[in-house]
């Protein structure tokens, strides 16, 4: 696994672009952060682009488009370094799917056979090493997640929360999310619960206002945009500079 620094500075990879990849790599990106969720990616192409990734230095997280077994361990099996569980409900839908990330005693993630295995047999030696290095962030996105996000933190099978503003700006009814006070301090709170346990945790921090409140909390590692946002605003950059 690639060790990001602290903190690690990501983007969300939303289509199949290797160059995307490469680009930002050499821009100094240490994280990508594959959006299983909203993006256009399937399989296929995270099983070829993972890897690639990571033999560019990336450590390589996937956001999951739904939080149930075989999402977590085709993701798993892949190689990510770490998943990220989106629109948990609450505490136990948290534990429920969590523990599919985890090898017994602290979960329920089943044995497979391929890339992490490095194509053989399983050991004992592997299933501890692999409860330690795939890292499992919950995260926190509704109303009930929110309520119960220090009881989420204390899971043996989270090592991590992260902070998905925009829809728990809605969930807490707030509407758009435009990162007001109200929603900094659930920044502030959800990184706390995660913090008290020893935890890590990182947030989607796009917004500038949000991204300083969480840089001063020492989150693991924040997102800062996507291949998208980056190609329209070089697009629109290439297109002033022509006038």
């Amino acid at each position: 696994m690639t060790e990001p620094t602290k903190t690690a500075i990501a983007f969300w990879l939303e289509s199949d672009n290797q160059k995307a990849c490469e680009l930002a790599r050499l821009a100094g990106f240490e994280v990508v952060l594959f959006d299983m969720e909203h993006g256009v990616l399937d399989l296929p192409a995270l099983d070829r682009l993972l890897p690639f990734c990571k033999a560019l230095g990336l450590a390589a997280y996937v956001r999951l488009a739904e939080a149930t077994r075989p999402n977590i361990q085709h993701a798993l099996d892949i190689g990510a370094d770490a998943i990220v569980l989106p629109q948990l409900r609450d505490l136990a839908h948290a534990r429920e799917v969590t523990e599919f990330a985890k090898f017994a005693p602290l979960g329920t993630r089943g044995v497979g056979y391929g890339r992490t295995q490095q194509y053989q047999g399983a050991t004992n030696e592997f299933f501890v090493a692999e409860n330690e290095r795939r890292l499992c962030y919950a995260m926190i996105e509704t109303a009930g997640a929110f309520a119960d996000a220090a009881a989420i933190a204390a899971l043996p099978s989270v090592d991590g929360l992260f902070v998905g503003p925009g829809d728990l700006s809605i969930a807490r009814a707030r509407g758009a999310f435009a990162a007001t006070d109200a929603d900094l301090e659930d920044l502030r709170h959800i990184a706390r619960a995660a913090i008290l346990e020893g935890k890590q945790w990182g947030a989607a921090a796009g917004n500038p206002r949000l991204r300083e409140a969480a840089l001063a909390l020492d989150p693991a590692f924040v997102t800062v945009g996507d291949d998208i946002t980056a190609l329209a605003i070089g697009f629109s950059t290439l297109r002033a500079g022509a006038d």
